[in-house]
């Protein structure tokens, strides 16, 4: 993935990320993936069911992510933990696609009345933190 990926225009609240065939593991769902493909045994004293293991499969993903339009600011400033920012709620879309053999995969049209939150953000923390 280039760097020319990202565009980022803070002051204008617009943002997008595009990306177009990167390789990844598609792990089937969270236990797998972070299991690395040993799912989980379940156990009855504990509130998660047994998922069955299943095998990473190589993936090739596509996708369009935009930001737009201010819905909110915050700035935060907390000298305590050396942290400090200006935040923008925004509008949010995204395309998807996703091919691996056998099956394909593609998102219906965006609609931005479905995005539940979307932030951009222009912090400094740590040694940058003034």
């Amino acid at each position: 993935m280039g760097q020319d990926a990202v565009k980022v225009d803070f002051n204008g609240a617009r943002a997008s990320l595009r990306v177009s065939g990167l390789n990844v593991f598609d792990d089937h769902d969270i236990a797998n993936s972070v299991t690395q493909g040993l799912g989980l045994p379940g156990d009855p004293d504990y509130p998660y069911p047994a998922i069955a293991p299943v095998a990473p499969v190589r993936a090739i993903v596509s996708f369009d992510v935009e930001w737009s339009g201010i819905v909110a600011t915050a700035q935060i400033h907390n000298s305590a933990q050396g942290f400090k920012g200006s935040f923008l709620s925004t509008g949010a879309t995204i395309n998807w696609t996703a091919d691996q053999p056998g099956f394909h995969f593609e998102s219906e049209a965006p609609d931005p009345t479905r995005n539940l939150v979307s932030v951009l953000g222009n912090e400094q923390n740590g040694v940058f933190f003034t």
